[in-house]
């Protein structure tokens, strides 16, 4: 009996002394267990089922053990198929105008493409900052989309202070068309060729005015580039979108303007409003009738509007490709070619790196029309 109790007390001393680590006790069942992990892990998500792919944690799990491991992987795997509810889709500008044309044309054509309502959400206003502000800040689970067009580029340098970074908040999905505008004024303008509205308007320097969708949109610098080539002085009214402009151009409120063909060029057919120059470099097949401003002897000027597709920086890889894959498809076929034609428009598909790299160049392009026009700043 004596010799057990000084054995325990033994094997205790050993166990909690500084003898303990070179025995290893501790270290037993590490030693004798399989390298971890055995066996599949849990991952427990304390939300209901269909949050955003990619959106588990706002810190990425990195190195190449997670990768080989698939975590970053997961919530993808276990979400619904994308889509599985109704996609948002924002137009920075009031209904009625070019960009709003455009996204219902895509947008009836992407519900049957991706099996799920794509619905326009027009939201105008202070040259389309307020609709590219909400999908900035939006989830980045796909669901909200932004058709953006030229003004991303006037708007980095047309705001002193911008409530997002165009290039840092939004992720490119792929371009939608490009096409010229045109310039039309009120039938009861005198004047049936650029040159004769020139002459007229100097006639009565700051009487006459143009109207534009709104202060630092493409059609207010598309105004001021043409006042600028044909040194005239019109007066600026800025409106919430192309519609109301158009809208107050056809009852004569305002004399002139630089329009998308889209909206204006049903209007020029019905003979409500009169079509006198081209803004591109060449004839559209829309309007062939209606010289180039180059034609009509305006020098310098070749400006066309471009519209491409942005979902809030951040959104999963997969998803981005889905929407460029479905919207490619869509501009493919044959009845949305025959669509945009009849809008003067030119369906232009790309890569979401292209649309990066073309975003930065037209950025720095207008900069310089900016500065050179000496637009005050907003």
């Amino acid at each position: 009996m004596k010799l057990l109790w000084i054995a325990a007390v033994a094997c205790c001393a050993i166990a909690s002394g500084a003898n303990a680590q070179p025995a290893k006790f501790y270290a037993a069942a590490s030693t004798t267990t399989q390298p971890y992990p055995t066996k599949p892990v849990r991952f427990v998500v304390p939300f209901a089922e269909g949050g955003a792919p990619g959106l588990v944690s706002r810190r990425p799990v990195r190195g190449q053990g997670a990768q080989a491991a698939g975590f970053h992987t997961i919530a993808a795997i276990t979400s619904p198929t994308y889509p599985f509810k109704p996609i948002r889709f924002v137009v920075p500008f009031a209904p009625g105008g070019g960009t709003d044309i455009i996204a219902r044309l895509v947008a009836q054509q992407l519900n049957e493409t991706l099996g799920q309502p794509v619905v326009v959400d027009n939201r105008g206003g202070a040259g389309s900052t307020l609709g590219t502000d909400i999908v900035a800040k939006a989830p980045t689970d796909g669901y909200t989309m932004l058709l953006g067009n030229i003004s991303l580029a006037f708007n980095a340098w047309l705001y002193k202070k911008l409530p997002y970074n165009a290039i840092k908040d939004l992720a490119p999905v792929t371009r939608v068309a490009v096409q010229p505008n045109i310039v039309v004024i009120h039938p009861s303008v005198p004047a049936k060729s650029i040159k004769e509205f020139a002459d007229h308007a100097r006639a009565q320097p700051g009487k006459l005015s143009f109207a534009s969708a709104g202060a630092g949109s493409g059609t207010h610098l598309a105004g001021e580039m043409l006042k600028d080539r044909l040194k005239i002085d019109l007066l600026h009214i800025p409106y919430k979108g192309t519609g109301p402009a158009l809208t107050d151009l056809i009852g004569g409120q305002v004399q002139m303007m630089v329009s998308t063909f889209a909206s204006a060029l049903p209007h020029v057919k019905s003979g409500r409003l009169r079509a006198l120059g081209v803004t591109s470099a060449k004839r559209s097949p829309a309007a062939p009738d209606v010289p180039t401003l180059g034609e009509s002897g305006v020098p310098d000027y070749d400006y066309s509007t471009w519209y491409a597709l942005f979902v809030p920086a951040g959104t999963p890889r997969a998803v981005i490709d889905k929407l460029n894959q479905a919207t490619r498809k869509v501009l493919a076929s044959d009845d949305m070619k025959q669509k945009f034609a009849a809008q003067g428009l030119e369906p232009l598909s790309s890569t979401p790196a292209e649309i990066t790299a073309y975003l930065r160049s037209e950025t720095e392009k207008w900069g310089k029309v900016v500065r050179a026009a000496g637009v005050p700043q907003l």
